[in-house]
């Protein structure tokens, strides 16, 4: 809709008498939720439809600007072997060839394979499908001292502590690795383990839940 036809939006309500629009607040609202600042467009499309324009900020903060996508590729997927061409700016133009998906794996992803521009590309993504069946480990509070979390997502390779270990300041508790680099974590304060969560082996995403102390 053009910038002129949703002014002359504002004009009509206005005159049928709906109470004047605070553009200042509009503008900060718009910003909020965008991250940054409004344009025009976009404070107008908040004052005439904030539901739908709230529900549509918080898409794009969470999957970026899909508008370059074909419509039928957005709202059904692109099929095995189908080619999508994305414009992403003015001369130039992606192009995204689906291979294949995986099967599922234990923590409700599936790997996705696909072509960039006739190059092999691969991503891990949540299937949402399976929210039913995976049984997502617990999250660690962010806050609580009696909480150890993953401080990144990875694979525990040592445990060395057990339940009833009374641990110091800086004491080894477990070591994670992701991308061949290993991460030891650390006691971050003096205390009783009560429970360990993990064991070598075990997948682990950031913040999952990995060692609860006593208290």
């Amino acid at each position: 809709m053009a910038i002129r036809s949703l002014w002359t939006m504002v004009a009509i309500v206005a005159w049928c008498g709906a109470a004047p629009v605070d553009f200042a607040a509009a503008e900060k609202t718009v910003g909020e939720l965008l991250g940054r600042m409004g344009s025009p467009r976009e404070v107008l499309s908040w004052l005439l439809y904030p539901r739908v324009f709230q529900d549509f900020a918080q898409f794009v903060a969470r999957h970026g600007d899909v508008s370059a996508l074909p419509t039928p590729a957005f709202l059904e997927g692109p099929k095995p072997g189908e080619e999508l061409p994305i414009s992403i700016e003015p001369g130039k133009t992606l192009l995204v060839r689906l291979l294949t998906v995986g099967e599922p794996h234990a923590d409700g992803t599936r790997t996705v394979f696909f072509e960039l521009n006739g190059q092999p590309r691969s991503v891990s993504v949540t299937d949402r499908t399976l929210d039913g069946q995976v049984q997502r480990r617990p999250r660690a509070v962010a806050g609580d001292p009696s909480q150890v979390g993953a401080p990144m997502p990875g694979l525990v390779v040592t445990v060395a502590v057990r339940p009833g270990d009374k641990v110091t300041q800086g004491q080894k508790l477990l070591s994670l690795e992701a991308m061949k680099m290993e991460t030891t974590v650390h006691a971050e304060h003096d205390g009783t383990i009560a429970e360990v969560l993990v064991s070598p082996g075990t997948p682990v995403e950031a913040q999952d839940l990995l060692v609860r102390y006593e208290g």
